[in-house]
């Protein structure tokens, strides 16, 4: 009976009526919903991630690296161009030894959804990523320097990496710097207006431990190297280690089949006691290309460097140079050439680390051909020059004036210095020769300077026992 009352209340065709208009209610109400929660995020994301987000990230940042902390700024999200922002970050060392900030921090193009529904590896969700930052800052505080970089954009889809205004210096001077040990130290200031990777391989990077790149650009750079060979060398420290061993050493793989510098400048200078004018030498105008930069190759192969620039900013001074990267051993072989210029221009160097000062000379030109076996520098410099004329100098006050300093100046002229060196009717002349064995606190262009340096002092007929000890 309840049966057949139900099928008397019930039409038959209840649900054709009703279940559709029902539904539609549903959608309705569903799509509300999406609606309010797509303005909400729309309107309120920078809220929800400020007010959500951002502690979740610091504190997951923390427990992954105890040792350091991160601060972010307030956070925004762009849901139009996908960019997640970010006014500024700090990180700090909790043993206050670093400090690392940016003023702006941008990512966009990131597959947000793959990461958090957690459906895709990290460098998938990269593929489309750009990345921009402004006014980074690196403090080191132990040893008091800082590398800023005014701009930087990472395209992982366009494969390229710019840089601007990079600066590499010591927050304290120079006295302040060499004071801070007793033994030798080396001071660098470097200023790169703009580096710029081309074919940046990221994806190499993160997977498999790999630096593949197709071209560096480094445009205007400018180095200032400054040694205090007043102190004695610390046995004891890191040797500086030259290009091969460092690449040799690497468990990472680097191919780069470029890098490029242009327009740059190089100022090398020694300085001998507190305080003291220092003896500078300088290139400008440099243009430098490097190719061929490989380690862990199969077959042994090496880098060829081509450059050239002005030497003391007077004379066009020509650079090749091979260099087998994959090798531990620290060998190479470089040769150049040097136009015309006059002599007494080197006084900015001889004068304080030699003590000498040329009056006059006039070089025609000069060619060099150098092989560095492990460490052990050999070859040739055939120098072309006349009026040659050097006065000694007195060490305490570098003047030349003195009974003294007359007295060697003249010795030195008639019995040792070589005033003249052109090819006579046979065409021969004296050959400098280069001996030259590393010192376990040279750089690599230190070397390469000390190394060229020992056959000029033999071309020009010093002894010896005049070549500096490094």
């Amino acid at each position: 009976m309840i049966k057949t009352m139900l099928n008397k209340n019930v039409p038959s065709n209840w649900g054709r009526k009703y279940l559709p208009k029902f539904l539609r209610y549903a959608g309705y109400a569903i799509g509300s919903l999406i609606i309010i929660g797509l303005l909400t995020v729309i309107l309120f994301s920078d809220s929800l991630l400020n007010a959500f987000l951002k502690d979740k990230i610091t504190k997951s940042f923390s427990e992954a690296y105890p040792a350091y902390s991160l601060q972010l700024g307030d956070m925004h999200y762009n849901i139009w161009k996908n960019r997640l922002g970010c006014d500024s970050i700090t990180l700090n060392a909790n043993d206050s030894t670093f400090t690392g900030s940016a003023a702006s921090f941008y990512v966009s193009g990131m597959g947000w959804m793959k990461i958090f529904l957690q459906s895709d590896s990290a460098p998938n969700t990269l593929k489309t990523s750009v990345i921009d930052a402004k006014k980074i800052l690196l403090s080191f505080h132990s040893t008091k320097e800082e590398i800023i970089v005014g701009s930087l954009h990472i395209s992982v889809p366009d494969s390229e990496l710019i840089a601007d205004s990079i600066k590499y210096y010591s927050l304290i001077n120079d006295e302040q710097f060499f004071a801070k040990s007793r033994y030798r130290q080396t001071r660098f200031r470097i200023e790169v207006p703009q580096l710029k990777v081309i074919g940046l391989d990221y994806f190499a990077m993160m997977q498999k431990n790999k630096y593949k790149a197709k071209n560096i650009t480094i445009n205007d750079v400018f180095a200032d190297i400054l040694v205090n060979m007043d102190k004695p060398y610390d046995k004891n420290s890191p040797d500086p280690q030259m290009p091969n061993e460092l690449l040799s050493k690497m468990k990472e793989t680097v191919e780069i089949d470029s890098l490029k510098i242009i327009n740059g400048r190089l100022k090398y200078s020694e300085r001998y006691a507190v305080n003291a004018r220092p003896g500078v030498i300088t290139f400008g105008k440099v243009n430098l290309s490097v190719s061929g930069i490989a380690n862990h190759t199969l077959l042994p192969d090496s880098a060829t460097v081509v450059a050239e620039g002005l030497f003391m900013n007077t004379a066009k001074m020509k650079l090749l140079m091979k260099i087998p990267l994959a090798s531990t051993d620290f060998s190479l072989h470089y040769s150049g050439s040097l136009n015309r210029m006059d002599l007494t221009r080197l006084n900015e160097f001889i004068e304080a680390g030699e003590h000498r000062r040329i009056k006059s000379g006039i070089l025609n030109s000069a060619s060099f051909n150098i092989n560095v076996h492990s460490g052990r520098a050999s070859g040739t410099l055939r120098a072309e020059y006349k009026d040659l004329s050097i006065a000694i100098l007195n060490e305490e006050t570098g003047s030349e004036k003195g009974i003294f300093n007359r007295i060697l100046s003249f010795v030195g002229k008639v019995f040792v210095i070589r005033g003249t060196n052109l090819p006579d009717e046979k065409g021969i002349m004296k050959i400098g020769e280069v001996r030259y064995v590393r010192n376990p606190a040279d750089y690599f262009l230190q070397y390469l300077w000390f190394a060229l340096r020992s056959s000029v002092a033999d071309a020009a007929g010093f002894p010896p026992e005049d070549i500096p000890d490094k």
